[in-house]
C-alpha cells in the first residue's frame, strides 16, 4: 500500500511540475489552482508513504519519479531534447529507483 501512494505521489509530483509551465507564474487562475492541488495531494501522499517506508526511500523514490516522468513529459510537450545521454541518465535513475524497491524492508 506504501508503495503504491509513494508511486502516485511521484506522479502528482509530474503534475504539478509540468503544471508550473501552464500557470506562467501563477498568472493563469485555473491551471495555478490545479497545479497548487497536485502539490498538496504530492505532499500528503509522501507523507503517508513515510509512515511505513524510510524516509530515505520515499523521498529519493519520490524526486526520482518526478524527475524521470518530468524530463519525458518535457521532451513530449515541450519539445526538449531526446538524446542518447539523457535517456541513459533517465534509465539510471529508474534503475536507482528499482534498486530501492527491492531493497527495502515494507
Amino acid at each position: 500500500m506504501a508503495w503504491g501512494l509513494l508511486l502516485v505521489a511521484g506522479l502528482l509530483e509530474v503534475g504539478w511540475a509540468i503544471g508550473l509551465k501552464y500557470t506562467q507564474g501563477f498568472t493563469r487562475l485555473w491551471p495555478s489552482v490545479l497545479t497548487l492541488a497536485a502539490m498538496t495531494g504530492s505532499v500528503l501522499l509522501l507523507g503517508a508513504a513515510m509512515k511505513s517506508l524510510p524516509v530515505g526511500t520515499s523521498y529519493a523514490v519520490w524526486v526520482g519519479v518526478g524527475a524521470v516522468g518530468t524530463a519525458l513529459f518535457g521532451m513530449l510537450l515541450f519539445g526538449e531534447p531526446a538524446s542518447a545521454g539523457r535517456l541513459l541518465s533517465l534509465g539510471l535513475i529508474v534503475a536507482g529507483i528499482v534498486g530501492l524497491k527491492f531493497s527495502t524492508p515494507a
